[in-house]
């Protein structure tokens, strides 16, 4: 499995010094947190997409993929949703990242088949054109569909090889999935992993990986039997947790932690 780190956990620094982190810290690619306040959205330009692609090549780290906020099973117009995952696929296109992360964000107002319907029905849609740039949409683990088997309920009606699963190991836990189960659920259709560390349900400020309660070492040793090789990414969720300990701080000690975990497993 390849290691690589989310910029939610170093909001707002300049791409050229995301790249020397990865690289320094032995990361093989970052996760981008796509977002109007951060280096990396929509709204670039041509010339300003290939420098952020050339400075990821030149630093010889992957980008893994687009952390987006596309809300699929939101209530509304589909057609805002659809453009919004359109230009993602677009930027995704242009900087060379293989994947595009989509939230469900369905509402309480809704009855769960109704948000799954939503969900599978625009992510119908946009696999089309994400097949089109070569581009595979990843629904989240996450709010309305928390679980793996939530996921599953949209895949499975979607049942397009360019929309698949992201697996946010927090998410599941919270949801009282086992780590087994969610990869029993997500296996055909997993695109990555996200890992991070807590220290309950109530206080999820980030931790150092090992220092809290989520079974990483589950996920991983599943992983592992299995023989799933993708990418293991650590959302240290700094840009919510103003508090917590600067990411570059840990980034050594979350890459020893991580492949102590995969040679355990192994």
């Amino acid at each position: 499995m390849k290691l690589a780190f989310s910029t939610l956990g170093v909001p707002g620094l300049p791409i050229a010094d995301v790249v020397r982190l990865a690289a320094a810290h032995g990361y093989h690619g970052v996760e981008l947190r796509t977002h109007p306040e951060e280096p990396v959205h929509p709204g670039l330009g041509p010339a300003e997409r290939a420098a952020v692609a050339a400075e990821f090549t030149a630093g010889g780290v992957e980008i893994l993929g687009l952390a987006g906020y596309a809300r699929v099973a939101a209530p509304g117009d589909d057609e805002p949703v659809l453009a919004e995952i359109r230009a993602l696929l677009e930027l995704a296109r242009d900087l060379g990242a293989p994947f595009v992360r989509v939230l469900p964000g369905g509402g309480a107002e809704q009855r769960p088949e109704e948000a799954d319907a939503t969900a599978a029905r625009r992510l119908g849609t946009a696999a089309e054109y994400a097949a089109d740039l070569d581009v595979r949409i990843l629904l989240e683990t996450h709010d309305s569909h928390r679980t793996g088997a939530d996921v599953l309920r949209v895949l499975g009606a979607v049942g397009h090889r360019h929309v698949g699963a992201l697996w946010d190991v927090m998410h599941t836990w919270l949801g009282g999935e086992q780590p087994q189960e969610t990869y029993a659920a997500l296996s055909t259709y997993l695109g990555y992993v996200q890992v991070k560390d807590i220290a309950s349900a109530d206080d999820r400020t980030p931790l150092p990986l090992g220092a809290g309660i989520l079974p990483i070492t589950e996920c991983v040793e599943v992983l592992s039997r299995h023989g799933w090789d993708g990418w293991l990414c650590w959302e240290y969720e700094k840009r919510w947790h103003e508090t917590a300990v600067p990411l570059p701080e840990l980034l050594d000690s979350g890459r020893d932690h991580l492949a102590r975990l995969l040679s355990e497993s192994a």
